[in-house]
């Protein structure tokens, strides 16, 4: 299965950046997994999903950064620019409901001051009747 485009760009990869945010990151504790985030200054936001092997089977562990993955693709344009994230899923994120682990997601980014605020434009010369 390819990869979707842009998604080189989205993932943290190298382990020393990686080791940089775990060092130098602000943390941020949820019931479903733990994000720390780094002010990096690059010129996009990059995502790193870190799973140990104490979450369970390989199976499991790539089940969770799939979810995870996903989780990142769909809040790729909200996001601040500048900002590294590692997400560290807890066990029970595999059990929780899709809709349960996106609200919590959503609401973990705008916590820590990760979402860009969305204003919807109205156009000022609009006549009413």
């Amino acid at each position: 299965m390819p990869r979707p485009p842009g998604d080189r760009h989205l993932f943290l990869r190298s382990s020393a950046e990686i080791e940089r945010v775990k060092k130098d990151g602000r943390r941020f504790q949820t019931p479903l997994f733990n994000l720390v985030s780094f002010a990096s200054g690059a010129p996009h936001t990059r995502i790193g999903i870190i799973v140990g092997k104490r979450l369970g089977m390989a199976v499991t562990r790539n089940r969770a950064k799939r979810m995870f993955r996903e989780l990142a693709r769909q809040v790729r344009q909200q996001l601040v620019q500048g900002q590294d994230l590692l997400v560290f899923p807890r066990r029970e994120s595999l059990s929780a409901r899709p809709p349960q682990l996106r609200d919590l997601w959503l609401s973990a980014l705008r916590h820590e001051g990760l979402l860009v605020s969305r204003t919807d434009l109205r156009c000022d010369n609009s006549v009413s009747v």
